[in-house]
This record gives structure tokens, C-alpha cells and sequence, in this order.
């Protein structure tokens, strides 16, 4: 029953319904992300990602608030929208992971990657309790106030990011490496996608990639092995993710209020573990064996969870 209209015969399909948004989203977000780091490659990356950042907001509106206020109550509608909205919404991680890339050095890239890493878990926090707090006024506000905000946001991106030390006229932190011999080039000089700087006569040693294709971004070492990693880092974090206070609720009678306010917590440790580690590897100068330990160590806390009987 969704706003005095019956739009599933029963609780199971409910949840097989909102099982396949979730599907239909990270299928969406997952492609999207091929895409936008395409055009993060090939135009301004502000761009970009402030322009996703506005038709995320857009596709959250027509999803959750538009619907509501024209009483449309669609299975059509909800899935067309939060398809585009998971492509919208994938312009974030690689557009601000290679910003990041282009200010930070080698050196210093773990502690600030973990503090940026900590950014989703801290939206995830204030969102829970901004949508907590307009939510007794309609759900449509629920998806209103975050859309506004994301809209908002989208334009002080647009306006204050600088993408690149270069487009202030600084050096790239890149290049200070390269110079320095501190660093390797990721793609070496014979590969098809390098070319000689336009600065030749500046620096002469800098080699400037551009653009590569899927094809060869498989053939840079470690992209596919890192990759299987985090698709299965994944799985787990967005099933705790998607599904922890439902499951709560359904499995141990739990309310929603309690199960919300312990699903935050999964949060917090991610915030907590993203920082220390991303510390830890900058001060040893090793980032995968810190890792694997980290990978190792997440089943067997699954498995505490499991395995305890949880009751309030």
C-alpha cells in the first residue's frame, strides 16, 4: 500500500520490486561509468561532473517528488527514472577520482583518497537524517530536499572546482614526478596511446597521455586483478548498503527508526577504516598487501555478525 493506492498484491512483491530498482540502478551506474570516464578524458571534468550533478538531481525529482504531486504511480516510470538517474549519478566517481589524481601526489594519495572515500558515507549519514527530518511532511520531500541540494551543489562544482594545478598555471604534480624520477609513467612511451607534449620546449621529459581506448586501459598492469577486487567489495558493501535495515526489520521484528540508526554505523567504520588505512599506506609506501589484510578481515566480521543473536 503506497499513498492509499495498492501497487503490489503483497509484501513479497514489494520487495521484489524494489530488489529490481536497486538491480536496474547499479546495472545503469555501472555502465555509466564507462561513459563518464570517457568524457571525463575528452572534456573538462568540472563540466561534467557538475552536469551530472544536475541530472542526478533532475531524475531524483521526476522520480520520488513529480510522481507524487501528478499522482503517478507507474512500475514504468519509477524503473525508466532511477535507470537514468544511476547514469547521471556515474559521473561522480571517476570525474573526482581523477581531479583528485591531478592534485595529490603518490606520496600523499592515500590519506587524501581516504578522506575523499570517506565523502559517500558522510552523504549517506546526512541524508538519512535530512530525509528523516522532511519526511512526516510527504514523502515527496524526502526526494525533494536532497535533488535541491544536489542541484545546488552541483553549482558551486561548477564554479569553484579547478580540475587541474594546470589550469592555474601550476605544474602538474605528475609532472614534478616524472622529473624527479619519483615516479613512473603509467603508460610507457612505445604504448599507442602516448603522445610528445605540446610543452616540449618547457618540459622537455614530459610525456602527456591521451585518451585511451577500453581495450587498452585492460592492458594497464593491475587494472583487471584491482578490478575483479573491488567488484567483489562491492557486492558486499552495497548489499549492506541496499538491504541492511530491511533486513533488520524483516528478519528480527526490529523498527525502522533502530535499524536505520545501526545501519549508520556501517558507515561510520567506513569513514574511520578509509582514513586509517589510506594513512597507514602512505606512511609504509605499500597499498595491497594493507588491502588484502583488509579483505581477509571483512568475511570474518560478517561472520561474527552472523553468527550472533541480535535482539533489543
Amino acid at each position: 500500500k503506497w499513498n492509499k493506492r495498492h501497487m503490489f498484491d503483497d509484501s513479497y512483491d514489494a520487495s521484489l520490486f524494489l530488489g529490481t530498482l536497486d538491480t536496474v540502478f547499479m546495472v545503469s551506474y555501472s555502465v555509466g561509468l564507462f561513459i563518464s570516464g570517457a568524457l571525463g578524458d575528452r572534456f573538462d571534468l568540472r563540466k561534467v561532473l557538475a552536469i551530472g550533478m544536475w541530472l542526478s538531481a533532475i531524475m531524483t525529482f521526476l522520480f520520488g517528488t513529480l510522481s507524487g504531486w501528478l499522482k503517478i504511480y507507474n512500475y514504468y516510470w519509477y524503473v525508466a527514472f532511477w535507470l537514468l538517474g544511476g547514469l547521471a549519478q556515474s559521473s561522480g566517481w571517476p570525474c573526482v577520482l581523477a581531479i583528485i589524481g591531478n592534485w595529490f601526489g603518490k606520496s600523499s594519495r592515500g590519506l587524501v583518497t581516504g578522506l575523499w572515500g570517506a565523502s559517500p558515507s558522510i552523504g549517506n549519514i546526512i541524508g538519512a537524517y535530512t530525509v528523516a527530518s522532511v519526511l512526516h511532511f510527504g514523502y515527496e520531500y524526502a526526494f525533494l530536499v536532497p535533488a535541491l541540494l544536489m542541484f545546488a551543489w552541483g553549482i558551486v562544482v561548477y564554479f569553484s572546482v579547478i580540475p587541474s594545478p594546470r589550469d592555474v598555471g601550476l605544474p602538474d604534480v605528475a609532472e614534478d614526478e616524472a622529473l624527479s624520477g619519483d615516479r613512473e609513467p603509467l603508460l610507457r612511451p612505445d604504448h599507442p596511446g602516448f603522445t610528445e607534449s605540446a610543452d616540449s620546449d618547457e618540459i622537455p621529459l614530459l610525456l602527456r597521455p591521451d585518451a585511451i581506448s577500453f581495450c587498452h586501459a585492460l592492458f594497464i598492469p593491475g587494472v583487471i586483478p584491482y578490478s575483479l577486487a573491488y567488484a567483489c567489495l562491492k557486492l558486499v558493501n552495497y548489499s549492506f548498503f541496499f538491504w541492511l535495515p530491511y533486513y533488520l526489520q524483516s528478519k528480527y521484528g526490529w523498527k525502522e527508526a533502530v535499524a536505520d540508526r545501526l545501519s549508520v554505523w556501517y558507515d561510520v567504520g567506513g569513514i574511520i577504516g578509509g582514513v586509517l588505512i589510506g594513512l597507514a599506506s602512505d606512511k609504509l609506501g605499500v597499498r595491497s598487501p594493507l588491502m588484502g589484510i583488509m579483505l581477509l578481515l571483512s568475511p570474518l566480521s560478517l561472520f561474527i555478525y552472523k553468527g550472533r543473536n541480535i535482539y533489543v
